[in-house]
């Protein structure tokens, strides 16, 4: 790859990502901080991922994907999961018209751009299992009939990990669907200061909506420039250091690691961790990815990957933790 070529991307990279700031501009005239809570949606959306977010009530989670939708001209629709849902009242079921005396497909709220899965760990199983499908697949099956979602197709869902009662673990192989999963924090002093004020007086700035900035063409746009990101051989070794890291610690000189981990990251993994580092050095503007990139995000990709075992949760290990301690140890290129 010459100066040149570098040179070339760099300048693509710039022109195509500038959207990126005047979206986050636009999202914080409604939201107030989250800053990485809102960098990690925007770089899964640039992947087509979905993302899980976890934190208490309160911090935003809805507000932030319902202004997103709005910002980027993209169909919006919330489903709140209780556990009497049904996989119909996602997907759409087939209904009997009397009329015309023929059965009809009836949509469901599933057939938009952007589905916020509110408490998504409250419906049972039935209801993640069809809504595997249409994350996996980008269709679902309604009768004998399968439609293709619209596109882009994206799915953010929501959690609480304080209230467990009501609740159902989510399924291995749904968790993994989700290209992050992120932590959702309490604001700062300052930022609670700001969103106290603004709720509690109305003249500064309760009226305050957040106007499109940009379309889904220039998403796919900028999707389309990630593919041209220069990503070194020895880079795209490292992740797949750091992924194997946690299904293997010893390979990594950590084989004090082992018995605290029953199960690691699968290759899906290697590949988000691999799409999410291109994205995160496009909203830096750079055309060229680092292994700092790799491990600013590598913590949101494997935290749902990555099954600790007892012993670790005996010993009060926590996942951050362990891969805290993989990226100190791989050996950075």
């Amino acid at each position: 790859m010459s100066r040149y070529d570098i040179r070339v991307i760099n300048e693509l990279v710039e022109k195509e990502s500038a959207f990126i700031s005047q979206l986050t501009a636009e999202i914080h005239k409604v939201v107030v901080g989250q800053d990485e809570m809102i960098e990690r949606i925007l770089i899964a959306m640039l992947c087509g991922g979905h993302v899980l977010l976890e934190g208490a009530p309160g911090l935003a989670k809805t507000l932030t994907v319902n202004t997103v939708a709005r910002c980027m001209q993209l169909q919006f629709k919330r489903v709140q999961f209780t556990p009497d849902l049904l996989p119909s009242d996602v997907l759409g079921t087939v209904i009997y018209n009397h009329q015309k005396g023929e059965f009809t497909n009836k949509r469901g709220p599933v057939f938009t751009n952007l589905l916020l899965a509110d408490e998504i760990n409250r419906a049972p199983a039935k209801v993640q299992s069809a809504l595997l499908e249409a994350m996996a697949e980008s269709h679902v099956t309604i009768g004998d009939t399968t439609y293709e979602l619209p596109s882009p197709f994206f799915v953010l869902a929501t959690q609480n990990p304080i209230e467990q009662e009501g609740t159902y673990n989510l399924p291995e192989a749904q968790l993994d669907r989700f290209m992050f999963k992120i932590h959702v924090d309490y604001p700062s002093a300052e930022e609670e200061l700001e969103i106290m004020e603004r709720v509690a007086v109305p003249a500064r700035g309760m009226a305050v909506d957040a106007a499109p900035v940009c379309s889904s063409s220039q998403l796919g746009d900028a999707r389309r420039t990630l593919e041209q990101l220069i990503v070194e051989p020895a880079v795209r070794r490292y992740i797949v250091d750091v992924v194997t890291a946690t299904r293997s610690p010893a390979t990594a000189g950590l084989a004090g690691l082992d018995p605290f981990v029953d199960f690691g990251a699968s290759p899906r993994a290697s590949i988000a961790l691999f799409q999410a580092a291109r994205a995160h050095a496009f909203v830096s503007r750079r055309g060229y990815v680092s292994p700092e990139d790799v491990k600013a995000i590598a913590a949101d990709v494997l935290r749902h990957r990555v099954i600790l075992s007892y012993e670790a949760e005996a010993e009060g290990k926590t996942v951050e933790q362990i891969i805290r301690t993989i990226l100190e140890h791989v050996h950075v290129p």
